[in-house]
C-alpha cells in the first residue's frame, strides 16, 4: 500500500507517466534559441554551437587552425604538429545531467528540487528527440550514479525517464557532504564529445575547483546550460521566528530571528550563485536559475527562447 500511493504523481515524487506527459508541452518550446553575444568580440555565437562532431582524421597542422584541436599522439610520432578533422554527426548528442543527492529531495514551495530537475530534463530530452538528436544522459546521487549513452528515438529518452523515476528509490546519506557532483562531471567530461549539447540540472552545492575544472572543459567543446534549482527559502528567509526543517532523514530548527544566522544563510546562496554565474559568464555557457514553485515549461522556454545570460 505504501509502495503504490508513494508512486502517485506528487511535489515530492515523479512518475514515469507524469515524465511521459511532459512531451506535448516540448512540441512547444524554440527550436532555434537566439544567439548570445561571445565574449570575446562583437561577433555571436549559437548557445548550440552547430551539430556534434565526429573525428575523421588528422592532417598537418595549417596556419589558422584551432589549437584546441592538435593531434598530440600523432605529433609525438612524427615530430610536427597535426590538426584532427572532424564531420558533421547527422544526431548531435544531447545530455542531461540531473542531480538527485539527498538536499535536491527538498522544498518549501511548489515541488521539491528533484522533482523539477527530472521534469526539465524530461523536457530536453522530448525536445531533442522532436528534433532528431540522440539522448543521453546522467543521473547521480551522493553514492550512486547512473550513465546512458546518448542513443536516437523515444526508446532512448524513455530509458532516461524510467531511470528518473526509479532513481528516487536510491539510498541516501543526509549525513553526506562529499562532493558527489565533481566525479559526475568527470564521468559527463568522459561520456561527452566535442559538439554535444549537455543541460545541467542541480543546486551545484559541493562544487569545488575541480568541479568548476570540469565545467570548463566541457564548456570549451561544448554548448553548455546549467540550470541552477533552488528553493525560495535559499534565497529569502521568511518572517523571523523558528521553522522546523526536514531533509532526507535530516531535521533541525532554522531561527530567522537571529540577524546574524538571516545574513549568514543569505550570503552564502548570494555567493554561491554569482560564483555559478561567473563561471558561466567566463565560459560562455547560459546561466538559469529555476525556483522550485515556477512552472518548468516556462523555465526550458526563457532558457531556450533567451538564451539567459549571468
Amino acid at each position: 500500500m505504501m509502495e503504490k500511493a508513494q508512486k502517485e504523481p506528487s511535489p515530492v515524487y515523479v512518475t514515469l507517466g507524469s515524465l511521459v506527459a511532459l512531451h506535448k508541452g516540448a512540441r512547444s518550446l524554440p527550436g532555434n534559441p537566439q544567439a548570445i553575444r561571445a565574449a570575446s568580440g562583437d561577433s555571436y555565437l549559437s548557445p548550440f554551437k552547430g551539430r556534434g562532431m565526429e573525428y575523421d582524421e588528422s592532417r598537418p597542422y595549417q596556419s589558422g587552425d584551432d589549437v584546441r584541436n592538435l593531434d598530440w599522439r600523432v605529433m609525438a610520432r612524427t615530430g610536427k604538429p597535426h590538426t584532427k578533422v572532424f564531420r558533421e554527426e547527422r544526431e548531435r548528442p544531447v545530455f542531461c545531467l540531473v542531480d538527485y543527492r539527498t538536499g535536491m529531495f527538498f522544498a518549501t514551495r511548489g515541488v521539491f528540487k528533484h522533482v523539477l530537475a527530472a521534469e526539465l530534463a524530461s523536457l530536453a530530452a522530448w525536445r531533442a528527440v522532436i528534433h532528431g538528436d540522440r539522448v543521453g544522459g546522467i543521473v547521480f546521487s551522493d553514492t550512486v550514479h547512473h550513465e546512458l549513452k546518448p542513443e536516437r528515438g523515444r526508446a532512448a529518452t524513455l530509458h532516461l525517464l524510467r531511470q528518473l523515476e526509479d532513481a528516487q528509490e536510491w539510498p541516501r546519506d543526509a549525513t553526506s557532504h562529499s562532493p558527489a557532483i565533481n566525479g559526475a562531471l568527470a564521468r559527463l567530461r568522459r561520456l561527452a564529445r566535442p559538439g554535444s549539447l549537455l543541460m545541467l540540472f542541480s543546486d551545484f552545492r559541493g562544487l569545488d575547483q575541480r568541479g568548476q575544472a570540469h565545467l570548463s572543459y566541457l564548456a570549451r567543446h561544448n554548448a553548455m546550460f546549467l540550470f541552477h534549482v533552488h528553493d525560495p527559502i535559499e534565497e529569502h528567509l521568511p518572517p523571523p521566528g523558528q521553522y522546523p526543517m526536514v531533509s532526507g532523514r535530516q531535521s533541525w530548527v532554522m531561527d530567522s530571528a537571529n540577524p546574524k544566522v538571516a545574513q549568514a544563510h543569505i550570503q552564502r546562496y548570494q555567493d554561491h550563485r554569482a560564483s555559478l554565474q561567473d563561471l558561466c559568464r567566463r565560459n560562455q555557457s547560459s546561466f538559469i536559475t529555476c525556483s522550485t514553485d515556477e512552472d518548468p515549461q516556462a523555465i526550458m522556454q526563457r532558457a531556450l527562447g533567451g538564451a539567459a545570460r549571468p
